[in-house]
C-alpha cells in the first residue's frame, strides 16, 4: 500500500481535549488502530490519520469540529470504509472521525411512510427493520451488508434497483447535518415537497463529506413489492448481451433490476464463492440478471416471457429462471460480490463510467480497446440498466492508478470516450481522490468554480475532507 506521513498538526492538548469530547476509549491513536482507518476499498492505498475519534452525537461532532476549525487540523469523516474513491481516506492526516457510534435507527413512521436514522446504521439493517413494517427503501449498493447508510448519502449511492426506484437522492427529505464551523442545521424539512430556499439537503447529498458531516437522515419509503421474479440470460457475444439492454426498454418493460456481468468476472466470483449456480463455459461471453417486481404475478409473468422472447433477438442461450428465494439468493450473492472476488485476483482498480443506456455496447469496445493499447486485462460488469459500467482494471505492474503517469493516461482517454457518449466519469462511487484528475474532462471551468465557492462557503478553512473532489488553489 501507499502511505504518506501524518501532517503533525494534532498536539497532546488536542488529544486531551478530544478525550474529553468523546471519552478515552473513543480516542485511537495506536498505529495499528491508524492503519485501519487509513484504508478503504480504494486500491492499494493507506493514509494514517493523526487520531481517529468515534463521536456519538451531532453535539459531539460539534464540538470536535470548532475545535479542529479554529486550529487548522484537517477532519476526515468515514463511515464504513466500503468506499471506492478514495473519499474516506486521510491523506492530509490529522483527524479521521468515525461514525461508526451513530449507528441507531431513531423511528419508523408508519403512517407517514418515513424513517429517521443516525449515519452508521448499516444500509442492510436499515432495509430489514423497515421489511419487517411492510416498508422498502430501494437503494441497495452491492456492500449493502457492510456499508453505512451515512456513506451511502455521501456518494449519493445506487445499486441495482436503481434502475426502477432511483437513487439516494430520490429517498432523502432531510439532513441534521454539522458544519465546519460546529453550527448544526437541519437542511430541509420532512416533507414530500418543498420549494422554500435553496435545496441544501440534495446539496449535502453526493457532496462526499466536503461541506458538513450528516447526522441524521430522514428517508422517505415505500411499500414492499408483494412478488419478484428473476431470469438470468447468457450471450456468446458481451456486445449483444449490452445491446438487448436498451432493447428491453425501448419495448416498454422497467425491471426492479437490470445486471450485466462479463463471463470473466463470473469465473472469478463462482471460484472465490465455490457456487455453480451460473454456467460458465468458453460459449458464454456475459450474463444478464433481469429482476422484475410488483403486486401482481400474473403481471410479472407475463412480462417475464415477454422479455425472454426479446431476447431471443439478440441471440440469448437458454434462459434460467430462479425457481424460488434460495436461488434468486444464490445469484444475487454472485452478483455482490464480484468487486470483491475481482481485486482479491489482481484487479485492484476500478472506474464507475455511466453513459445512457443505448452507448454500452461502444463504451464496452472502447475499455477492450485500451486494454490492449495500454497492456491491462479489464473486466465489465455493473448496472447496465442505467447504463453504469462498472470497469475492473487489473495491470501486471501498476496496482494504484493514484498518482501513476501511464495509467492516469489511459484513464483520461478512456473518460474521454465517455464523456464523447454523452457520459460522465462516476455513477455512484463519488470523485473522492481518484477521479479528481478527470474533473475537467467532463466540466468547464465555470462548473469547477462554481463547486470551488460552494465547498469556500461552507467551509472558509477547508479542514473537512480537504483535497476530495478538487483542490480549491
Amino acid at each position: 500500500m501507499e502511505a504518506i506521513a501524518a501532517k503533525g498538526l494534532v498536539t497532546t492538548a488536542h488529544l486531551d481535549t478530544f478525550k474529553k469530547i468523546v471519552g478515552e476509549a473513543n480516542v485511537l491513536a495506536d498505529e495499528e488502530q491508524l492503519r485501519h482507518y487509513g484504508h478503504d476499498e480504494t486500491e492499494e492505498l493507506l493514509y494514517l490519520p493523526e487520531v481517529v475519534l468515534k463521536p456519538a452525537n451531532a453535539e459531539e461532532v460539534s464540538a470536535i469540529l470548532r475545535l479542529c476549525n479554529e486550529d487548522l487540523i484537517p477532519v476526515t469523516p468515514r463511515g464504513a470504509g466500503t468506499g471506492l474513491s478514495g473519499g474516506a481516506l486521510p491523506h492530509l492526516g490529522g483527524v479521521l472521525l468515525s461514525t461508526e457510534r451513530m449507528n441507531r435507527i431513531l423511528d419508523i413512521d408508519e403512517r407517514n411512510l418515513q424513517v429517521t436514522t443516525e449515519p452508521g446504521v448499516i444500509t442492510e439493517v436499515l432495509q430489514n427493520a423497515v421489511k419487517e413494517k411492510g416498508l422498502f427503501y430501494p437503494p441497495d449498493p452491492s456492500s449493502r451488508g457492510s456499508c453505512f447508510i451515512g456513506g451511502n448519502i455521501a456518494e449519493n449511492s445506487g445499486g441495482p434497483k436503481a434502475v426502477k426506484y432511483g437513487v439516494v437522492k430520490d429517498y432523502v427529505l432531510n439532513l441534521e447535518v454539522v458544519l465546519p464551523s460546529g453550527e448544526i442545521i437541519w437542511t430541509g424539512a420532512n416533507v414530500l415537497k418543498n420549494s422554500t430556499g435553496y435545496n441544501l439537503t440534495q446539496l449535502i447529498v453526493g457532496s462526499e463529506g466536503t461541506l458538513g458531516i450528516v447526522t441524521k437522515i430522514v428517508l422517505r419509503l415505500i411499500p414492499f413489492p408483494k412478488y419478484d421474479l428473476l431470469m438470468l440470460a447468457p450471450f456468446a457475444s458481451l456486445e449483444r448481451a449490452s445491446e438487448a439492454v436498451s432493447a428491453i426498454f425501448r419495448a416498454g418493460f422497467v425491471p426492479s433490476a437490470l445486471e450485466l456481468v462479463e463471463i470473466d468476472a463470473l469465473t472469478i466470483v463462482s471460484r472465490m464463492v465455490d457456487s455453480t449456480a451460473v454456467p460458465v463455459n468458453d460459449s458464454i461471453a456475459a450474463h444478464l440478471i433481469i429482476e422484475v417486481d410488483g403486486n401482481s404475478m400474473d403481471v410479472l409473468m407475463a412480462d417475464m416471457e415477454a422479455i425472454a422472447a426479446l431476447l431471443a433477438d439478440f441471440d440469448a442461450g437458454e434462459i434460467f429462471f430462479a425457481d424460488d428465494a434460495q436461488q434468486k439468493a444464490e445469484l444475487w450473492k454472485l452478483r455482490r460480490r464480484v468487486a470483491e472476488a475481482a481485486k482479491s485476483s489482481g484487479y485492484t482498480i476500478e472506474e464507475d463510467a455511466v453513459v445512457p443506456r443505448a452507448e454500452l455496447p461502444a463504451l464496452i469496445r472502447g475499455v477492450k480497446a485500451l486494454g490492449k493499447q495500454h497492456g491491462f486485462e479489464a473486466v465489465c460488469y455493473g448496472h447496465a440498466g442505467d447504463g453504469n459500467l462498472h470497469i475492473r482494471i487489473n495491470h501486471p505492474t501498476i496496482k494504484n492508478s493514484h498518482g501513476n503517469a501511464e495509467m492516469t493516461a489511459a484513464l483520461t482517454s478512456l473518460f474521454e470516450l465517455v464523456h464523447s457518449l454523452g457520459g460522465t466519469i462516476s455513477g455512484e462511487h463519488g470523485v473522492g481522490l481518484i477521479q479528481k484528475p478527470y474533473l475537467s474532462t467532463v466540466f468547464r471551468d465555470a462548473n469547477l468554480r462554481l463547486m470551488r465557492e460552494i465547498k469556500q462557503a461552507f467551509d472558509p478553512n477547508n479542514i473537512l475532507n480537504a483535497g476530495k473532489i478538487f483542490d480549491l488553489a
